[in-house]
Parts: structure tokens; sequence; C-alpha cells
């Protein structure tokens, strides 16, 4: 029974299936024309907290930006290098790490705010240093998102 599916699917033509898809917006308009798709701007994956139960911190691990050069590191909305960019961090920046994506390519992290002057020595915690009741979305007051994995050091958890 295999046999047949597996000779069918040899057949199957080969096309990059994000190449088919139209874009809403300008149905018809050939994809190289559209200066800006919704896959690039509109998806948008949530980080999640609590993944280790409500015993642990809501964020289990800190982080520390490396290797980025002058560019640095795009925090995305979603888990993917096309994601639209929300904030950037610079070499030697922390982040509370959340989350994993499935592939493990990608963080989920939550970006405590820079502190100045006489506060630098508090650690700014977003909300995510202590244990929530449920798994669920980051919805506190730091910026949150996604980042490379390849480009984030764990220093602490």
């Amino acid at each position: 029974m295999m046999l047949p599916l597996m000779a069918l699917s040899g057949c199957s033509k080969s096309n990059d299936v994000l190449e088919e898809l139209p874009n809403s917006s300008l149905a018809g308009a050939p994809r190289e024309d559209v200066s800006e798709t919704r896959l690039d701007s509109a998806i948008v994956r949530p980080v999640t907290i609590g993944e280790d139960g409500p015993q642990l911190d809501a964020c289990g691990s800190l982080g520390q930006v490396m290797r980025v050069g002058p560019k640095g590191l795009a925090v995305r909305a979603a888990p993917f290098a096309e994601a639209k960019a929300l904030a950037t961090l610079a070499e030697g920046e922390r982040a509370f790490i959340c989350t994993r994506s499935f592939d493990q390519k990608w963080l989920g992290v939550v970006v405590p705010p820079a502190l100045a002057g006489e506060n630098a020595s508090e650690a700014a915690d977003c909300g995510v240093a202590s244990p929530v009741e449920r798994k669920q979305a980051y919805d506190g007051p730091c910026v949150s998102g996604w980042v490379a994995n390849a480009s984030v050091r764990l220093i602490a958890g």
C-alpha cells in the first residue's frame, strides 16, 4: 500500500510554497512587486512564561548577548528570521530566557530596561523573576520576543 503512495509523491511538482501564496492585500500581484507581505509583518508568536511550573520563576534563565557585532541582535515578533524586528540588543546586554522554539534555534526572551545611575545595581525583573500560577503568554511591561539562540550565552539558571 505504501509503495504506490511513495511513487506518486515522487511525481509531485517541487515549488516554493511561499511563492505560490497570494498576498491578501494585493491579490493577483506577483510577490516580487509587493514590498511588504503579511508573512513579514503580521505573524506574532507571544513568548510563553511559566513553563517550569508554579514553583519556579516564570523565566528560569538569564542570558547575555554575545558575538553580534555593531548591528546588534534583533528581537523578533516570532521565531524566524523574516519576522518583524521589535527591538535590538547590543553586545553584552542581558535578557530573561523564558522558552525555546521547537527546533531550539530561537529563544523566547523578556528584555529588562537598561538601568542608569544609582539604580544600575538593581535588577529589573519585568515580572518574570518570580513564579506564575500557570503557563501563559507574557503580558508585562517589558519588551518580549524571539532571538537567535546562537547569539546568547546562558549566564544564570
